[in-house]
């Protein structure tokens, strides 16, 4: 055996040590990608094929299904709604892109969970958008549409939605690089990225203070306000907290008619420490897509190539997981697009009829027009979870404003 020398500089130390480090980071990142790939998201046992056992992802029940505006039935239609979720973009960590940032970071792994929950939801309203809820996605497809919507998810400064745009985007949320973002800060940064790029054809407006104002929104969707043809579709965003620690169970029902409504593109939230995203629910549970998977970065280009086509199906999860509602963070977001004007009028309808009647305490708010401002007082800091808009809004000012409690650390 030979026989290793120790080093007698103080550079020769350095420079063994480094050589050490180096060896355990990338043996690390080697067993990191083994067990993803083994476990599968959310350390999901069978959820990857050829594991030779039937994953878990939808209750053997004979109950309703509910996923992004569309119902199916949990035992006699399983494959469609396999196929219905494996049709969504599915947004993970990558790692091994171009660096982004100071320390020139290139993964986002450990950060960047809530920001491809943001993409996710954004991916869904483009491919709804462009292609219709009734569109679904296959190995094969190279639908020209699809190309450039998943092209703008790719990890290159390039691309309009990237990992780099959005955190860099984040600065102006006062969010560097490399900081966690909560459903309110990724809400506000896709808000302005969408304004970039002309070919998506769409426009966000981001509800808050628990308040749809229906003036706000027709004057920045209607380009001409005697032409309702004028109308830019619209992904509405509604930052919510339903609770202080917990999710606060009165406001499940409604939650759940969320998931029912057309139009309907998830929630962007989580759990506790954990950012995921929404898609439907099945009795009391909801279903999601969790980002919490490292994979290699590169390009689907025009699938032109094996390793476009291969890398493409790294957008695609055929199982989603499931978690009770009362495990939900009480911070999330609600969304839904409309394409129309008639849509969108459809949608407060529902909004109003189903939505903010399922719960005791509605979940937001619908107006015409703006009211004023309303001041804080020490009275205003009670019952938090139980007071009208006003007062709910006034002790959570400061919160909403810095995005704090929208945390999820990963």
């Amino acid at each position: 055996m030979e026989r290793i020398e120790k080093p007698t500089t103080l550079s020769g130390i350095v420079l063994q040590y480094r050589s050490f480090h180096c060896f355990i980071y990338q043996w690390c990142t080697r067993m990191d990608s083994v067990f993803e790939a083994y476990l599968g998201p959310d350390g999901m046992l069978g959820a990857v094929a050829g594991s030779g056992s039937e994953p878990d992802d939808i209750p053997k029940v004979n109950s309703k299904v509910w996923v992004l505006g569309k119902q199916y039935n949990a035992v006699q239609e399983l494959d469609l709604i396999r196929r219905d979720i494996k049709s969504r973009l599915w947004c993970t960590y990558r790692r091994g892109f171009v660096p982004l940032g100071e320390p020139q970071l290139t993964t986002d792994k450990g950060w960047g969970c809530m920001l491809r929950c943001g993409q996710m939801v954004l991916a869904q309203a483009l491919i709804d958008l462009h292609l219709g809820r009734d569109w679904f996605w296959s190995t094969e497809c190279r639908d020209s549409t699809y190309l450039k919507i998943v092209n703008r998810f790719e990890d290159s400064r390039k691309s309009y939605f990237s990992i780099h745009q959005i955190a860099l985007m984040g600065d102006s949320e006062d969010k560097k690089v490399g900081q966690w973002f909560g459903p309110n800060t990724v809400s506000q940064v896709l808000k302005k990225l969408v304004r970039y790029d002309d070919w998506c054809s769409l426009v966000i407006h981001v509800a808050m203070d628990n308040v749809i104002v229906i003036d706000d929104i027709i004057a920045l969707c209607l380009e001409k306000p005697q032409n309702e043809e004028s109308w830019k579709p619209l992904l509405l965003m509604i930052p919510l907290r339903l609770g202080l620690s917990d999710i606060n169970p009165i406001y499940i029902p409604a939650l759940k008619k969320c998931f029912e409504l057309v139009g309907n593109c998830g929630m962007i939230g989580g759990r506790p420490n954990q950012a995921l995203y929404f898609v439907g629910y099945v009795d009391d549970e909801v279903l999601y897509l969790d980002p919490h998977t490292t994979q290699r970065s590169g390009t689907v280009g025009q699938k032109t190539s094996a390793d476009e086509i291969d890398f493409d199906e790294t957008f695609h999860q055929k199982y989603a997981g499931r978690i009770n509602f009362a495990q939900m963070d009480p911070s999330l977001a609600l969304c839904f697009l409309c394409k129309s004007r008639v849509a969108f009028d459809i949608l407060l309808d529902k909004l109003k009829t189903e939505v903010l009647s399922a719960s005791p305490q509605p979940l937001f708010e619908i107006m015409q027009k703006p009211t004023s401002e309303w001041k804080s007082t020490v009275a205003d800091f009670e019952n938090v979870n139980h007071t009208p808009r006003e007062l709910r809004r006034a002790c959570c000012d400061d919160l909403l404003d810095s995005d704090e409690d929208f945390e999820f650390i990963s």
